[in-house]
């Protein structure tokens, strides 16, 4: 049986509302093949809260899917209400990137481990960080120039978001939701055929418009997991540690891959 959205539970076709429209019948279907595959998932999923909330489940989704260059695929959401925002790694806790007084990364930057580690590879990879030094002092030059009126760096989160954006980043997660009661795993599984859509589908809307094909970058144990669908293989692939690892820092695969993007700087 194929459903429409006013099939699945309101919390799931509010979500469905906010993605650009380009994505709508693709998303849909998506839901359908979870929906195959577990006939009761979405019912159970919605009879307890769940992250993320505020109809952000599909928040990855605002940008049109002719502009995709890279997917870009994390474990799940934060599981903190404020932080879940329904894009990949984007804490919502998070507003300011640098501390007002130049020491450094924000507090909160610095409790969101995936994050903190991810703005330190970006500025190890320009080459502002030695990737043996990242803490301390080091930390402290960086922010202080940051800081300065003609610094020509983002001070917010929104604005790297944005730079990823713009770059062509979808930010998934690959389970799209987190439950306290439920492990990731679980999760992660479930939304596998969702993904499995997506995939096939992105792929052949680039391949018949002529789009070059995204490159799909896989973060964490999770994620990696997505290696072995047949989908996947469609893509030219770059697979990291999860950015909750201090190892990413020093990733040469990741230096590559944003090193040119000069996602720190705004634009």
């Amino acid at each position: 049986m194929t459903f429409i959205a006013e099939d699945f539970p309101s919390a799931i076709s509010a979500s469905l509302r906010q993605v650009h429209p380009s994505w709508h019948a693709m998303i849909l279907d998506g839901l359908n093949a979870v929906s195959q595959e577990n006939s009761a998932y979405f019912d159970e999923l919605c009879a307890q809260p769940f992250l993320p909330t505020q109809s952000r489940l599909f928040a990855a989704f605002e940008r049109p899917l002719s502009e995709v260059r890279y997917i870009l695929v994390g474990e799940g959401p934060y599981p903190r209400e404020e932080s879940a925002t329904g894009v990949c790694f984007m804490d919502g806790a998070v507003k300011q990137i640098w501390s007002d007084n130049g020491s450094g990364l924000s507090k909160k930057v610095n409790r969101a481990t995936s994050l903190r580690n991810f703005l330190k590879m970006l500025l190890v990879a320009a080459g502002e960080l030695d990737q043996e030094n990242t803490t301390g002092a080091a930390m402290s030059d960086v922010a202080k120039k940051a800081i300065l009126p003609d610094s020509g760096r983002i001070q917010f989160l929104s604005e790297l978001q944005a730079n990823l954006q713009k770059q062509g980043f979808l930010l998934l997660n690959a389970s799209l939701v987190y439950r306290d009661h439920v492990v990731p795993v679980k999760d992660g599984k479930a939304w596998r055929p969702f993904l499995s859509v997506l995939l096939t589908k992105i792929y052949t809307h680039h391949h018949t418009l002529g789009i070059s094909i995204p490159s799909l970058i896989l973060w964490g144990k999770i994620a990696e997991q997505l290696k072995t669908m047949p989908d996947a293989n469609l893509y030219p692939q770059i697979v990291a540690e999860h950015p909750y690892n201090l190892s990413f820092i020093a990733n040469k695969d990741m230096h590559r891959l944003f090193g040119n993007m000069k996602l720190l700087d705004s634009q």
